[in-house]
């Protein structure tokens, strides 16, 4: 079996304590309950797809217990960064702040990805020579598939009855300024709003407070430095304008759970950087 893949079953009890691990993660399952991601908590309900990045916290929350086909693999497995024109999944499914980590998909699509994961793990047990190539394939339409749901999700919803003016705003402007402000006072007072009306706004817009969405801002991109370009540390911790690499290191860890150089190690460094 490949240590960067793994595909099984596992009941969902198996996650009551907090779960991180250096690979994505793909999780589908039927039911409905409430789940915590990097210690948000969401809803869902019917046939669900649930996307995780390398090292962000997961928790089931409740006690009962739902079977979960769990597909894991490492970046140097599969690497989204560079396949992502065939399946345009990095910022659609995985590293992005704004939607949500999890997609209702319809039946048959839902028998689709479960029969597909199903041969994934059987072939995961091929000593075949090909083996890779096709759990690699197998992998690609599993992401094309969830890729397309949730974009077509994405263009059903009526943005004028869904989005505050203001949120839309606040997305253009965190990307703007993340690097230099990162209070919630500042991006309060551009969108001309105190900073209870906007929190209340975002929060009520986004499930997440703007403090949250600033840090997880900050923090993507650090991800992505360390991911996709090698330059060293404290490089990032300066073009992140941290005033030096042991307060950068600080922050990191105390938003992801480990040192940025534990993530990179354990993360890898993308072929796109080479």
């Amino acid at each position: 079996m490949n240590p960067l893949l793994n595909i099984q079953t596992v009941p969902s009890t198996d996650f009551r304590d907090d779960f991180s691990v250096p690979h994505y993660c793909i999780f589908v399952f039927h039911g409905k309950g409430k789940i915590s991601i990097d210690f948000v908590e969401y809803g869902f309900s019917g046939d669900t797809v649930l996307f995780l990045s390398p090292y962000q916290n997961f928790k089931w929350l409740g006690t009962e217990s739902i079977e979960i086909q769990s597909l894991l693999f490492h970046g140097d497995f599969y690497c989204i960064e560079y396949h992502k024109k065939e399946v345009s999944c990095n910022g659609l499914l995985f590293n992005n702040i704004y939607l949500f980590p999890h997609i209702q998909v319809p039946k048959n699509t839902y028998q689709e990805i479960i029969a597909t994961l199903r041969k994934m793990e059987t072939e995961s047990r091929s000593n075949s020579p090909y083996s890779d190539a096709v759990l690699r394939s197998y992998l690609q339409l599993v992401l094309a598939l969830c890729s397309k749901e949730k974009s077509e999700q994405l263009e059903g919803i009526d943005t004028d009855k869904l989005r505050f003016k203001e949120t839309a705003e606040f997305q253009n402007l965190l990307d703007r300024y993340f690097l230099d402000e990162r209070s919630v006072a500042f991006y309060a007072g551009k969108v001309a709003l105190t900073p209870n009306t906007f929190s209340k706004k975002i929060k009520q817009q986004f499930g997440k407070t703007p403090s949250k969405l600033i840090q997880g801002r900050v923090v993507l991109e650090a991800k992505k430095l360390l991911h996709l370009t090698q330059m060293p540390i404290k490089e990032i911790a300066a073009e992140l304008n941290f005033q030096d690499e042991f307060y950068f290191s600080r922050y990191f860890k105390k938003e992801v759970g480990f040192s940025p150089q534990h993530y990179r190690e354990k993360v890898g460094i993308s072929i796109v950087a080479k």
